[in-house]
């Protein structure tokens, strides 16, 4: 009685987080699911409580990918009244006019407003448009989802999706999508509003999602090849994934906690191949040329601001 979503790569199948189902079936669902076949299996994006429960077919191993901020929307109001630099954006926003409105599913999937906003982000992003866990072209499926939208001089100018998150009464912030055009403060003001909302509709949970290589939690004990490509990953790939920019952005609102979050496999050691196959399950088509065209785009970039 449950769902494991996941797709095969490189000979490994990666699952999307742990299999969805009551919380006293999940070892069970991830023993069958194990059983299917002989492949190794690779659960990604893991909240800590799975990875104690998971024990098939003898030794797994966990890996610390980063953390996500969290909050209880009814503590939202509180934190932010006692940071100004908050308060002066949200300021700074409404000063030039910007409101914020919540559209429904059917407006918003119809809107080639909203669809202008997300292909212009789109295309200012360091990497080709990732998938599996991040798929960017959320306006053409919108079920359960909710939609926030900045209003500026009467044409939307940035919108935030909220995806529910049932077992735990909450909701996950999946895109902030803007105009360059956007006022200062339109994007903390998209988040305030939302979080008052879900605050109102007695919502217990709320995060900002993954923060990969996050400061904010012990990564604990890493293969040293993957600590070493860790560090690269910090110093030299912003070009392509700014890491400590999302990290600063999303540290910005308070967060009350900082969930770590996890890979888990089977077997005595997280290996290459586990992350080469993590890597294709988010890029269509080779990984070396999802990264050799983030290169092309990172220089074009550069010689664009100079």
């Amino acid at each position: 009685d449950g769902v494991v979503g996941f797709v095969s790569r490189k000979g490994v199948r990666v699952a999307a987080g742990a299999p969805i189902c009551s919380a006293e079936h999940r070892t069970q669902m991830s023993e069958e699911f194990a059983l299917l076949d002989r492949t190794p299996v690779c659960y990604f994006g893991v909240e800590g409580q799975f990875a104690q429960e998971w024990s098939p077919r003898g030794k797994h191993t966990w890996i610390c990918l980063g953390a996500q901020p969290c909050w209880q929307p009814k503590n939202w109001d509180e934190i932010v009244s006692a940071h100004s630099s908050l308060r002066a954006q949200f300021s700074r926003a409404k000063n030039k006019g910007v409101t914020i409105e919540e559209w429904s599913t059917a407006r918003a999937e119809r809107s080639d407003q909203l669809r202008h906003v997300l292909h212009v982000w789109l295309a200012e992003r360091g990497l080709p448009p990732l998938h599996f866990l991040v798929e960017p072209e959320t306006l053409s499926f919108l079920l359960d989802r909710r939609t926030f939208v900045a209003i500026h001089n009467g044409m939307p100018v940035a919108f935030l999706n909220l995806c529910p998150i049932p077992g735990r009464n909450g909701w996950l912030t999946e895109q902030f999508p803007r105009l360059p055009s956007a006022p200062n403060g339109t994007v903390e003001l998209l988040m305030h509003v939302a979080a008052q909302t879900i605050a109102r509709e007695q919502a217990e949970f709320l995060t900002m999602g993954l923060v990969p290589l996050s400061r904010n939690v012990d990564p604990g004990e890493l293969p040293l090849w993957l600590r070493g490509m860790s560090g690269w990953a910090r110093a030299h790939g912003r070009r392509f994934y700014n890491f400590q920019g999302l990290e600063s952005f999303k540290s910005k609102f308070d967060p009350e906690w900082w969930e770590p979050l996890y890979v888990i496999v089977d077997g005595e050691r997280f290996t290459p191949r586990h992350l080469h196959a993590i890597a294709a399950a988010f890029v269509e088509g080779s990984v070396a040329k999802a990264l050799l065209q983030g290169f092309g785009k990172a220089i074009v970039r550069s010689f664009q601001r100079r």
